[in-house]
């Protein structure tokens, strides 16, 4: 790989989203102490928890908000970070599952990057991820599958940037104390910093609860009296500011680390998930860890389709009903099965009945988690388009 950099493949399974990395930096491109948060937060957000050492500045975000759009960062300069999460998609990309730069098809869905700030651990099922300089090299280098395919590359990447007049601007001011600051392990750190900046908390049940009283539609406040109750137990799984459990801030004392089994397979009613992609069980294979994934942020959940972790549901009506079922039924083919007999489901979906007025009035609330400020955010935009 690099002179400067190194990456450490310390398990064998890959998901979408990736395998489990350990990166290391040389003190040339460590980022230096001194955590803050140099940017505004919505009303009521708290303040992110950093990692030991790191650091966020406007310039270092500005440079990762550059690379994250970039496709040079890609071996055969087709394709960005950006490529499989769009702005308007809530930094998702609206495809059951991404296809990497050469073509390889990847197996998980790609996750909104919506408040990724706030993650206890990152991706689908990877409780050794915790940071985002842990995961942002396994889209980079990884090859198996190959996304954007760094790998074999890294010199060609690095001189792209090396001989872009803007970049060395860029790397300068993010890295202020380094003579040769253009490298991968500040790419990694830059990179990071941008995907700290991207933070939801403006939508319409954000505003009401700031107290805009007209900002929810009698539906939509239907809606969230059912998504709290214990008949449906919705907030059990995603509660918390962030509509998630799986959440970490800098006021908490120890990261809400959680992964759940909510019965979308139970293949030959064994409790088994497709042999592709069993969650948890994939890494630590425990087996009362298969199936079992982080469950994701709610917010901006209406522009995040198709849904779950293999991209099976293509609308959140469907999800709504498989809840309401509590588990999904496939009836045959080689993933035939009952999910809601799964024997490591999560007690909590037990399955409830909805009228369809209710359904709407729940439909209703979920849609009032879209932050239209976020998806539109000019500083958050790609900088090349503009």
């Amino acid at each position: 790989m690099s002179r400067r950099f190194v990456v450490t493949v310390v398990v064998a399974a890959v998901s979408a989203c990736g395998d489990d990395v350990a990166t290391t930096m040389d003190a040339a491109d460590a980022p230096d102490a001194g955590p803050t948060w140099p940017f505004p937060l919505p009303p009521g957000m708290p303040i992110p928890r950093l990692p030991p050492n790191a650091r966020l500045t406007p310039e270092l975000a500005e440079l990762g908000r550059h690379l994250f759009y970039d496709v040079r960062l890609s071996g055969n300069g087709t394709q960005a970070c950006a490529s499989c999460h769009l702005q308007e998609k809530a930094f998702s990309d609206g495809k059951v599952t991404p296809t990497g730069s050469t073509g390889q098809v990847l197996k998980r869905n790609a996750m909104t990057l919506t408040n990724v700030a706030y993650n206890p651990t990152q991706t689908w099922a990877n409780s050794l991820l915790v940071h985002l300089e842990q995961q942002a090299p396994v889209p980079m280098f990884g090859d198996n599958p190959v996304e954007l395919g760094i790998t074999g590359n890294e010199e060609l990447v690095l001189d792209r940037l090396r001989t872009d007049a803007t970049y060395t601007t860029l790397f300068a001011a993010a890295f202020p104390a380094s003579p040769d600051a253009i490298t991968l392990g500040n790419v990694v750190v830059a990179i990071a910093a941008f995907e700290r900046r991207l933070i939801s908390g403006r939508s319409a049940v954000d505003r009401y609860r700031q107290g805009e009283i007209t900002a929810l539609s009698a539906s939509a406040l239907r809606g969230e009296d059912l998504f709290f109750s214990e008949r449906l137990e919705c907030h059990h799984c995603h509660g918390s500011f962030n509509f998630t459990l799986a959440v970490d801030h800098a006021g908490q004392s120890s990261p809400s680390t959680v992964f759940f089994n909510t019965g979308l397979y139970n293949v030959g009613g064994t409790g088994a998930y497709p042999i592709i992609d069993q969650g948890l069980f994939d890494l630590t294979q425990d087996p009362a860890d298969r199936g079992r994934f982080r469950p994701p942020t709610l917010r901006n959940i209406t522009l995040t389709a198709p849904y779950m972790h293999d991209g099976s549901m293509a609308t959140l009506d469907e999800v709504v009903r498989f809840y309401e079922r509590g588990g999904r039924l496939i009836a045959s083919g080689p993933d035939a099965g009952d999910g809601k007999t799964n024997p490591y489901k999560n007690a909590f979906v037990n399955g409830f009945i909805l009228t369809d007025e209710e359904r709407a009035d729940l439909l209703a609330f979920l849609d009032a988690l879209t932050d239209t400020e976020f998806v539109t955010d000019p500083t958050l935009a790609d900088p090349f388009a503009q």
